[in-house]
């Protein structure tokens, strides 16, 4: 029995794994395809670009990349994906920012609303708690191999606006407009980059304590979750 229980942990663990990767495909898919409609040319489409490196960082089969692109790229896509943002407040009166790809905005405004609802949170209007935080294009390098001098130096002379090291990766923030000029300058010296865009950044972060914090991830676990959200931002 005790074989048959390892066993049955084992399959539900790695059943819950594929699930998850099955999600994350999903999201990278739809962002490929709603990339890919400006263009194949990943040196001419940053959008796009910055898609396939997420991708790849997930360990996309390159297959499956390939056909995403294609069907965007060809206007084969069957479905019209609309680009839509949620604002609101969470547990303890953190601030959320949702970002979803729908093709269906009633469904989606009513699944983020109802997963608000349910978790102790608020959705609010547009320009609800933007105003807390900042756009700015993000870069994420691997640190190993990498000093921080050095890149610091190239994303400076770039025109970033920040270099920062935490959790083994380099981390270049630049406003939207200098986005492209560091994004260019920092791919031509240094390769595989673990991510990189547009976020949002908080101007300020809250200090919760544990329990409080629990509540904000539940409610933060629950959006990504849901298969049209793309991104969730919070000031924690």
């Amino acid at each position: 029995m005790a074989g048959h229980s390892k066993f049955a942990n084992i399959k539900h663990r790695k059943a819950a794994q594929d699930a998850k990767r099955a999600k994350i495909f999903t999201r990278l898919i739809r962002e490929l395809t709603v990339a890919a409609k400006s263009g194949d040319d990943e040196d001419s489409n940053p959008r796009l670009r910055a898609a396939i490196i997420a991708a790849k960082a997930a360990n996309m089969p390159k297959d499956k990349i390939e056909n995403a692109i294609k069907k965007g790229s060809g206007g084969d896509a069957d479905d019209s994906y609309e680009e839509l943002r949620y604002e609101g407040y969470g547990p303890a009166g953190t601030a959320l920012i949702v970002e979803a790809l729908t093709d269906n905005r009633n469904r989606t405004a009513s699944s983020v609303r109802t997963i608000f609802n349910k978790n102790g949170g608020n959705l609010g209007e547009t320009g609800s708690v933007s105003f807390m935080f900042d756009r700015k294009g993000v870069l994420r390098f691997p640190a190993e191999g990498v000093a921080e001098d050095e890149i610091f130096e190239v994303a400076a002379e770039a025109g970033a606006d920040a270099v920062e090291t935490e959790e083994g990766f380099h981390i270049v923030t630049t406003e939207v407009e200098n986005f492209a000029t560091v994004r260019d300058a920092l791919l031509g010296k240094y390769e595989n980059p673990e991510s990189m865009g547009l976020e949002w950044i908080p101007q300020n972060y809250l200090d919760l304590d544990n329990e409080k914090q629990e509540s904000v991830q539940k409610l933060v676990e629950a959006l990504e979750e849901d298969d049209d959200v793309q991104d969730v931002y919070i000031n924690v």
